[in-house]
């Protein structure tokens, strides 16, 4: 559900992006069928439909987490941390919440468009997502201190804090030559 304030968004079920992958699947099921086979492809459409029932409620919590955000957070407190105008201090809040959320794309994604939707700039939602990406605690608590050791982690952390800011940065800019593109 959009905040109030919010201009409604027309939906489409179908649309280009749609399309394209329906193109690609049928594509991919036409080789697989000529190369292993009726049964071959059911086999395939039976697993990949376990993991889309799967995927479906952590997208549905995911969309829902966006919409609560939207309604529970004040747009005058977003637009003044970390909107168009917040410069490089909207930067660093926005690096340091992707740094340190923890969640999959199923989470971050509607996150980030919901922080759209209530007045964060393009610019902070981009250094959220690219440093949800690149540097992502939770992740490298988990994953990377195991496999690398706390040395490489901390090296690899320092070396990537500069570029969400950096990504930050240019979204900042080019979504102003961006003609109908999101606002800065």
């Amino acid at each position: 559900m959009p905040a109030p304030d919010t201009p409604k968004k027309s939906r489409k079920i179908v649309d280009i992006s749609t399309l394209v992958v329906l193109a690609l699947v049928l594509t991919g099921a036409f080789f697989v069928y000529r190369r292993e086979g009726a049964r071959g492809l059911l086999e395939i459409l039976g697993e990949d439909t376990w993991l889309f029932v799967e995927i479906l409620p952590k997208v549905l919590a995911g969309c829902l987490i966006g919409a609560f955000v939207q309604l529970l957070l004040p747009r005058e407190v977003v637009s003044r941390w970390v909107g168009g105008d917040s410069g490089l201090t909207g930067l660093i809040i926005a690096t340091a919440i992707g740094a340190i959320l923890p969640g999959g794309p199923f989470t971050i994604y509607p996150l980030a468009g919901a922080f759209l939707a209530i007045g964060a700039g393009v610019g902070p939602a981009v250094a959220f997502v690219t440093s949800w990406t690149l540097i992502g605690l939770n992740r490298a608590i988990i994953w990377e201190v195991p496999f690398f050791g706390i040395d490489f982690v901390i090296l690899r952390t320092i070396a990537s804090l500069p570029l969400p800011i950096l990504a930050g940065l240019g979204a900042h800019f080019l979504a102003k030559l961006v003609p109908g593109g999101p606002r800065a």
